[in-house]
């Protein structure tokens, strides 16, 4: 009953944090004259032709909230606008080039999560031993590692110099025609999904060759960060005093290191954790154009280059709402490792 309460209360707080975001957001397209903003109303590139008849359908030269009125109307209704950079309605861009970025996040999170938890505690455990001493000269260095460089420095090794061992791009031309087929049914445009539920082996396998030098650019650079936040508050958790007694109470070590310390610590990691997702969600754009995995965030990208006012405006309002989203997994989650937030948040 508790969590329920908590979520409610966390639900009913995203209204007015959406309300606000969505004001923002359209506040700022007023900097600009009404035959720009009347590109936000266009579905098809033969309005673009009459800007004028737009302005007066849907009164751009109205006051303020006349206007956040009527395009929060048309968002709802599904018109963000049309993204001259694709030749498409924004709406319709967003779900085209999401499945990209969602594939690279889908495999390359739960790693870096996982695998930055994992050497955090460890190092935490050994402090000033040689494996932290280890995992510190490996986070520093890859930490500091550019992406784009080591992006490249993958491409020149693993599909210049092996010969197209693991080559950029979604998938192989005779596998992207496979998928673009009648016989394959693209169910979430995710490739190695739709190849799981099409049962068919060769596309999946493709697929995931084609992820390999993406995610592994992605977790040697970000696992860094979250190996060094782990080992801290680690570090901080087991100096508390409740650790002092569980070992005074003879548990292993093993036990007081897994199950009480860390617990405690992955607090900070949830967030960034949460965070680093949704950061990925919205694309990462230098992977993306290296490797030509061409998702949200290389979209965005180039709008942003070619001044594509309606695909800019609908990338940030899809990154508000992702943003506030992962914001509220993140407070559920805390409840889960740590009842006193949720019993706290009712209270309160």
């Amino acid at each position: 009953m508790e969590l329920r309460t908590y979520i409610i209360r966390r639900l009913l707080l995203l209204i007015p944090v959406l309300f606000g975001v969505t004001i923002f957001i359209f506040a700022l397209t007023m900097m600009f004259s009404p035959i720009e903003r009347a590109t936000l109303y266009v579905t098809d590139p033969r309005q673009m032709m009459d800007l004028p008849l737009v302005i007066e359908t849907y009164g751009l030269d109205q006051p303020f909230w006349v206007q956040y009125g009527t395009w929060i109307g048309q968002v709802f209704s599904g018109n963000l606008g049309y993204s001259r950079v694709v030749n498409m309605p924004v709406f319709d861009a967003i779900w085209h080039f999401l499945p990209a970025t969602l594939e690279l996040a889908i495999f390359a999170t739960p790693i870096i999560i996982f695998t930055g938890v994992f050497f955090g505690t460890k190092a935490a455990a050994h402090k000033d031993r040689p494996l932290d001493h280890g995992t510190r000269v490996a986070a520093i260095f890859g930490w500091s590692l550019p992406t784009f460089w080591l992006g490249l420095l993958l491409l020149m090794i693993f599909y210049g110099a092996i010969r197209g061992f693991l080559p950029p791009n979604r998938l192989s031309t005779a596998q992207d025609l496979i998928v673009h087929s009648a016989e394959f049914i693209r169910y979430t445009r995710v490739n190695f999904l739709d190849a799981i539920l099409n049962l068919n082996g060769t596309v999946l396998l493709d697929a995931l060759r084609h992820l390999v030098l993406p995610v592994t650019t992605l977790v040697v650079v970000q696992m860094a960060f979250i190996m060094r936040l782990m080992r801290s508050s680690m570090l901080e958790s087991l100096g508390k005093g409740y650790i002092l007694t569980a070992r005074a109470k003879g548990l292993p070590e093993r036990v007081v290191v897994n199950k009480h310390a860390r617990r405690n610590a992955l607090i900070p990691v949830l967030t960034v954790g949460g965070y680093l997702f949704a950061g990925m969600m919205n694309g990462v754009v230098i992977t993306e154009s290296i490797f030509a995995f061409k998702g949200i965030g290389w979209w965005a990208w180039q709008s942003a280059v070619n001044l594509d006012i309606p695909a800019v405006l609908g990338f940030a309002l899809f990154n508000a709402i992702l943003f506030v989203l992962v914001n509220l997994v993140v407070d559920i989650l805390y409840t889960r490792v740590d009842p006193r937030v949720r019993l706290g948040g009712v209270m309160q």
